[in-house]
This record gives C-alpha cells, sequence and structure tokens, in this order.
C-alpha cells in the first residue's frame, strides 16, 4: 500500500493491526470519542478482535490507524465500513482517541487522507457518513475535508433514551 501521508498536518495512516486493540478499546470507551458515536455500546478486547476477524479481515471494512510522522504515536482510527461493491459506495468514520490531538485540524487531514484511500486503492464512487447534528465541530471537520450535507434526519436515533438528530453527509468521487 502506498503511503498516505500529509506532511504539513504532521501525521500518515497505516493499516490497523491486532496490536491497536488496546489504543482502539480504550479510545473508543473514553467519554470524549463515545460521546460522539451512534453506537456508545462499550468496547472490548475480545469485540474489537471479532471486528478484526469478521469486518476488517474479510474486506467488509477498511480501517487505519492516525499516526504522527514524528516518532510514529497512534493517535485515532479512520475507516470506512459497509462496503458496497455493487454500489461502490461505503460509510466513513472517524475518531481522533490521544489527548491533546483533538481541535487541531488533524481530523480534517486524515479525513482528506482516507477519502484519496477511498477513490484512488477502494475505487469507491460515494464515500458518506453520519453525524449528530449538534456535533458543529465535527461537521466543520468534515466540510473542510469536501463532505457535503445531503440529509437531516430528525428524531434519527435515540440514545440514552433520548431522539437525536443526525446529519447525513457524503463526497461523491467526480467531486474529489
Amino acid at each position: 500500500m502506498k503511503k498516505y501521508c500529509d506532511k504539513a498536518a504532521g501525521i500518515y495512516l497505516r493499516p490497523i493491526t491486532y496490536e491497536d486493540t488496546d489504543n482502539i478499546v480504550a479510545w473508543r470507551n473514553s467519554d470524549a470519542v463515545r460521546k460522539n458515536f451512534i453506537y456508545q455500546a462499550l468496547f472490548t478486547k475480545e469485540g474489537h478482535e471479532n471486528w478484526m476477524r469478521t469486518m476488517v479481515e474479510t474486506g467488509k471494512v477498511v480501517q487505519m490507524i492516525i499516526c504522527e510522522t514524528e516518532g510514529d504515536r497512534p493517535i485515532g482510527s479512520v475507516f470506512v465500513r459497509d462496503i458496497d461493491k455493487v454500489h461502490n459506495k461505503g460509510e466513513y468514520g472517524i475518531f481522533i482517541g490521544a489527548d491533546g490531538c483533538r481541535g487541531r485540524g488533524l481530523g480534517s487531514a486524515a479525513a482528506k487522507l482516507m477519502i484519496r484511500y477511498s477513490f484512488e486503492e477502494l475505487r469507491l464512487h460515494r464515500l458518506f457518513l453520519r453525524a449528530f447534528a449538534d456535533n458543529k465541530q465535527a461537521i466543520g471537520s468534515y466540510e473542510k475535508a469536501g463532505f457535503v450535507q445531503e440529509a437531516y434526519l430528525h428524531d434519527d436515533v435515540c440514545i440514552d433514551g433520548q431522539y437525536r438528530d443526525v446529519v447525513l453527509m457524503a463526497i461523491l468521487n467526480r467531486e474529489y
């Protein structure tokens, strides 16, 4: 795989491995990350290893680790799930898990790298995502990466007994 790197942002993407399990579980279970995901159940090592076997290894998901170029420290993850080879689309997701790395533009930089990977390597036509409508920071980051809002879904999900609005955003290969 060709290296996907943003020298200005100081990050690159590399494929996820089983050695990343402890970081993934810790990051996804942190309140700062978990609160922004539609799926909010706590992660376990066993659950993540099952994800690796049944989703990543089968090609249903492509997941990368975001690393700092200086020191190779892992700071988060980007992924494309539910890859549909018939319609050439997939659902994008990201989280920055390392403390002190959120709010620095690294999410937008990582999104641009994963968009490029999705269009160049996976040959997808459409990449879409779902975000809580009140998560303005994430929506702004996605817009900087090139995603555009396509729909506003009222009361789309129920989290802790409260219905939440969701924004559907996408980017098309021809826009890229």
